[in-house]
């Protein structure tokens, strides 16, 4: 039996609409929820096996994306969200009750500066961007994952149809090398 890798995608995944304008993500608390409004579509959105990001209870992937900056804002209980390690390249924002993280920012110079990373399934508007490629497949298995379990857990991901990465996506590592060969070049 496939493995369970986040309950957006057990079932399938679904198309997302390109002429999507946005929504609404809401922590998990039951009353006096953080709301977070996104303004547009999401971008690069994939399934992370990395231990920094947020994940549903029972779940081995979080469900990612990026957006601009200035497409996110905090419309309602802000004051609920506290930063999870304010030394991390990504300051994960999360609901100091329920534990959820509804945005993260890079505030240090990086090649993704500009671009918060945000969980579209804690949205109840249909149309964001399907996953398009799973990222830090192997790191399940620094989390206490069965390494055995691997093969099982690629290969439902390849049905899904999501290319595995024991990385990010090769445009996404493009655009960190050349940012980093840019940095490189000005120092000198």
């Amino acid at each position: 039996m496939a493995p369970s890798l986040h309950p957006s995608i057990d079932n399938g995944i679904t198309k997302g609409s390109d002429k999507f304008s946005g929504g609404k993500l809401h922590c998990q608390c039951p009353t006096n929820k953080v709301e977070v409004t996104l303004t547009g579509n999401v971008l690069h959105n994939h399934v992370c096996g990395c231990s920094q990001c947020w994940k549903p209870s029972g779940a081995l992937f979080a469900v990612i994306a990026v957006i601009p900056v200035e497409n996110v804002k905090v419309t309602a209980n802000g004051d609920k969200l506290s930063i999870i390690d304010g030394k991390a390249t990504i300051l994960r924002h999360a609901c100091k009750e329920c534990g959820v993280h509804l945005y993260g920012r890079i505030k240090k110079k990086h090649a993704f500066k500009g671009l918060d990373f945000v969980h579209v399934e804690l949205s109840d508007e249909k149309g964001w961007q399907e996953p398009q490629f799973a990222a830090f497949v192997s790191s399940l298995i620094e989390q206490g994952f069965d390494p055995n379990e691997m093969p099982s857990v690629r290969a439902r991901l390849n049905e899904l149809g999501l290319q595995t990465y024991d990385a990010l996506s090769p445009p996404l590592m493009d655009a960190l090398a050349a940012f980093a060969a840019k940095e490189k070049k000005a120092s000198l």
